[in-house]
């Protein structure tokens, strides 16, 4: 056996480990043994089945609902591998959550995305390995190296076999926050670009207020990183749809898809709806509309060239 297939282990906890197994299979190794269970009072314990003594270690975990149970069972296989002499660990978190909270809006907010940083940190992490996070400047938050991968090459280069592109199309940004994504969105795909301007009154409701750019007699594309409750971009769909646009789609890395947002998208005038697999699909809901890209490539292709010590940036050249 040579050294790259001896040296890498690769868990999961309870996340995702469709998308946990999907990089495994694409490295040509197995996953790791461990068992990442729930007492009866709540309290998660980890073992891990096998050696990770002087091994890099990888543990794949996104912070998804429930959100708080995988935080922890993140931070305890992190602890768990460390105390078992692993010789590096990187946190693979490919929905990272909290990043959200990542400055003081108000008087004593909390930064609870700086928080979520020094408790993987803390925990033994060495580093940590990420996919479109809400705001980039989170990755100073943490004081191990952070390699953030996107997801937009891989969402444009499916749009463009589809023959999305050209004058046809308009690439729309649905809040004013988005814009930066939605314009290299639209320069991959040689395309004009649209801003939905919104006024938010209070925390998960939006309020569509007007439209920047021309949208009439085209196919529209919303691009953001997540959809949550799926409040804004229902809302842009409508605003875009009631301006003339012919056929709306919509994209994102990150499907949350909380509370109502399945039955949202369901009832929208949106057609479609592409997202990556950093995140599981909820298991209830109206999923007809929904198309999910596997990321589990990209990501072995991240493991391989953070052992190999090579650019990950060179992924996206």
């Amino acid at each position: 056996m040579n050294r790259h297939r001896s040296s890498i282990k690769v868990f999961t906890g309870n996340a995702n480990p469709e998308l946990a197994a999907g990089i495994a299979r694409h490295m040509g190794i197995p996953l790791g043994k461990a068992n990442v269970s729930t007492f009866s009072d709540g309290e998660i314990c980890c073992e891990i089945q096998e050696s990770v003594r002087g091994h890099d270690v990888f543990i794949i975990q996104p912070l998804s609902r429930p959100v708080n149970n995988h935080l922890m069972e993140l931070l305890i296989m992190i602890d768990a591998a460390k105390r078992a002499s692993a010789e590096r660990i990187t946190a693979v978190v490919p929905y990272y959550g909290y990043a959200r909270q990542d400055r003081k809006v108000h008087p004593r907010d909390p930064i609870t995305a700086k928080l979520v940083a020094d408790l993987i940190t803390t925990a033994g992490a060495t580093r940590l390995l990420t996919m479109d996070l809400h705001a980039a400047q989170v990755q100073g938050y943490f004081n191990i190296p952070v390699d953030h991968i996107l997801g937009a090459p891989i969402l444009a280069a499916h749009y463009l076999e589809r023959r999305f592109d050209g004058d046809d199309l308009v690439v729309v940004s649905p809040d004013l926050g988005s814009v930066s994504r939605a314009r290299q969105f639209a320069s991959r795909l040689n395309a004009p670009l649209a801003i939905v301007d919104k006024r938010r009154p209070k925390a998960n409701m939006s309020e569509v207020m007007n439209i920047i750019g021309d949208v009439e007699g085209k196919r529209a594309l919303l691009v953001d990183d997540m959809i949550d409750t799926a409040g804004t971009l229902c809302g842009a769909a409508a605003a875009i749809a009631e301006k003339g646009a012919k056929e709306i789609h919509a994209c994102c890395t990150h499907g949350v898809f909380s509370g109502p947002a399945l039955e949202r998208l369901d009832k929208s005038v949106i057609e479609e709806i592409v997202c990556t697999d950093t995140i599981r699909l909820p298991s209830a809901g109206p999923v007809s509309k929904i198309r999910v890209l596997s990321m589990a490539e990209t990501f072995a292709t991240a493991i391989d060239r953070i052992y190999e010590q090579l650019p990950i940036s060179d992924m996206f050249g």
